[in-house]
């Protein structure tokens, strides 16, 4: 082979790789999964400065319940778009999935799930049975509950979906503490009633997608009013639920209340929005960086306890 023809493999390779790389990370959602370990490293964390704990002294602990939570919210991501290739092309936002594509065909996709969630549970069984129970339920919860069941048959979908969305933070804490304290429950329920007006914001933007592939979400069923009506609701669910972390101070108590104030401001401003997208797009952000914030501030004034 010429150095010309080298060059010109080598170009063609580098490209390639990166795309192979980009619909891997694509198939197992790599957004969620880092998402979703920010939870679970809280969940630890938490444990660890609850019970007395060493953090340093468990890093062995640390590596199997990280490792194992990302392989099985990977693995389930991927059996969602596994299980969700029919109605996939329909949506701008999955229509790009390699599983539409054609970049991973279905057998493959169905191994690598597969393959994350077995070698997943075998970690989180390493960390403690607590953390590997925890994990399956999570698993069961995403995969059987919410995609084959109940996404494309009822409105609670989304209430249904957060169900496992909760559960991150409980694996982190069972593996430290496989009993598990109040603190666990706390966080499994700030999570649980984050989930439906972030989701709820996305399923305002992407309404007519979902309504053309048929997924009977919240505004396609009862139309941007009652979606709005029940934001409200879930935001004013957060509002005791730093209290139940008292042990964490007064300063994280006043802080998270001041942001579930923010949203819930932004909230009530969306009934007398004349842009409705718009607002949806707002509020969506305002979860994200909600969700960002109240977990660091947990990791953070853990430390002073």
């Amino acid at each position: 082979m010429s150095n010309g023809q080298i060059v010109s493999a080598t170009r063609k390779t580098g490209p390639e790789t990166e795309s192979i790389i980009k619909d891997f990370l694509a198939l197992i959602k790599i957004g969620i999964v880092n998402s979703n370990l920010v939870t679970t490293f809280t969940g630890m964390w938490l444990a660890f400065q609850f019970t007395g704990g060493h953090f340093l002294q468990h890093i062995n602990l640390i590596a199997y319940t990280i490792f194992g939570a990302a392989l099985i919210i990977g693995g389930s991501a991927a059996m969602n778009n596994f299980l969700d290739k029919d109605i996939d092309p329909i949506m701008k936002r999955t229509k790009n999935r390699p599983t539409v594509t054609g970049r991973f065909k279905p057998n493959v996709v169905l191994t690598i799930s597969l393959s994350f969630l077995i070698v997943g549970e075998i970690l989180l069984f390493t960390a403690s049975f607590s953390a590997g129970m925890w994990g399956l339920i999570g698993i069961l919860a995403y995969v059987v509950l919410y995609t084959i069941w109940a996404k494309r048959r009822y409105v609670s979908n989304t209430v249904i979906g957060s169900i496992s969305g909760a559960i991150p933070p409980v694996i982190g804490w069972a593996a430290v503490e496989p009993t598990l304290s109040f603190g666990a429950l706390a966080l499994f329920l700030i999570m649980f009633a984050w989930q439906p007006p972030h989701f709820y914001a996305l399923a305002m933007r992407r309404k007519n997608e979902y309504s053309a592939a048929n997924i009977p979400m919240l505004p396609v069923v009862k139309g941007f009013k009652r979606t709005k009506v029940s934001m409200l609701l879930w935001i004013l669910l957060l509002f005791p639920l730093p209290f139940l972390l008292k042990e964490l101070g007064v300063a994280f108590i006043a802080l998270v209340t001041l942001l579930n104030l923010g949203w819930l401001i932004l909230a009530i401003r969306g009934f007398k929005t004349e842009d409705d997208l718009k607002w949806a797009s707002k509020m969506f952000v305002y979860s994200l960086n909600y969700l960002t914030i109240t977990f660091v501030l947990m990791i953070i004034f853990a430390i002073f306890m």
